[in-house]
């Protein structure tokens, strides 16, 4: 079996996972639904064409529900596959542009220092697998990070 890396975005619909040969994109999922629900089938399917050296999932700040329903299911299958698992910021996948939080209220990043600010009247980039895995800012500290607004 071929020898990749996995990168998984879950933090908005629609969940994007790439994987990644030699550091480039081969082969991208995209699919609308929980996390939950979806995101076992797409690993089910991953697994059977490649063996998974490395996953490097989105760890915040966005949906607290699908950070956390990705890191027990990627932490469990890292260790049941015996791959390695690292955190990744959202903004590394969005060109660094605010991230919906509740409401009218972002996730913003500036000075590499998260902030929750009410903004209107927004452009935002979606969410984008990277062509190559040669830039991303990854964390070897793979807890998620858990940027709540205050309700």
């Amino acid at each position: 079996m071929q020898e990749v890396e996995v990168v998984v975005i879950s933090i908005s619909s629609p969940l994007l996972v790439g994987v990644y040969f030699n550091k480039e994109l081969k082969d991208t999922y995209v699919k609308d639904g929980k996390t939950s629900d979806i995101l076992a089938e797409i690993f089910d399917d991953i697994l059977k064409k490649y063996q998974v050296l490395s996953i490097y999932y989105v760890n915040g700040p966005g949906s607290y529900m699908s950070i956390k329903v990705s890191y027990i299911f990627l932490k469990t299958l890292s260790i049941v596959q015996n791959s390695k698992l690292f955190a990744v910021s959202g903004f590394e996948f969005n060109e660094n542009s605010p991230i919906k939080a509740i409401g009218k209220k972002y996730f913003i990043q500036k000075d590499d220092k998260i902030s929750l600010t009410e903004l209107n009247d927004l452009a935002i980039h979606s969410f984008e697998l990277p062509s190559s895995l040669q830039n991303i800012k990854i964390s070897l500290d793979n807890l998620p990070n858990y940027v709540l607004p205050a309700v």
